[in-house]
């Protein structure tokens, strides 16, 4: 991993969403279908209806920040994932919505240049905490995770109900 790696969190742009919103619903719609056991055509249905809801005109249409992850590569920028948070200054906390790091840019440190950026940024809001949710089987992002300091507060859990064999009661 290198040492002087940089990237800038910067705002999207309209014109970079469309990539984002391709990304995330079918990342996510897998996530819902994976952990929830519901079909991925519902699960993607449900992450765009996600997206919807928060970004109803776009990426500058809500009070949550989408930011693109750029690092410097051969002396020009690239675009190497996407940061979306959600922050609460009453609260001196934001929650950390989705973060990616395209394939071919991961374990190269990236993914710690950026969270790190995300502290600096947020620090000079006063805000004194990072939140955030983690699948539970990405293994990956939750040793990450807890390489830079976070540490679990809860789990969340589900049991599926089976349907009955005994029709309706009485």
């Amino acid at each position: 991993m290198e040492t002087n790696l940089a990237v800038n969190l910067r705002p999207m742009r309209a014109d970079e969403y469309a990539d984002f919103c391709d990304y995330f619903v079918e990342d996510y719609g897998r996530e819902i279908a994976d952990n929830y056991g519901h079909s991925l055509q519902h699960g993607r249905a449900m992450a765009q209806a996600d997206l919807d809801k928060s970004f109803p005109q776009g990426p500058s249409s809500s009070d949550q920040t989408l930011l693109c992850i750029d690092a410097l590569l051969d002396g020009n920028p690239q675009r190497v994932g996407y940061l979306w948070h959600n922050t609460c200054v009453e609260q001196q906390s934001t929650f950390i919505c989705d973060f990616y790091i395209a394939p071919g840019y991961r374990s190269l440190g990236y993914g710690r240049t950026a969270l790190k950026a995300l502290e600096r940024s947020v620090a000079k809001l006063d805000v004194n905490q990072i939140k955030l949710r983690v699948a539970y089987h990405n293994r990956r992002a939750l040793a990450l995770y807890q390489q830079l300091g976070f540490h679990i507060t809860g789990l969340n859990m589900a049991k599926p109900v089976e349907p009955s064999s005994c029709g309706a009661m009485a």
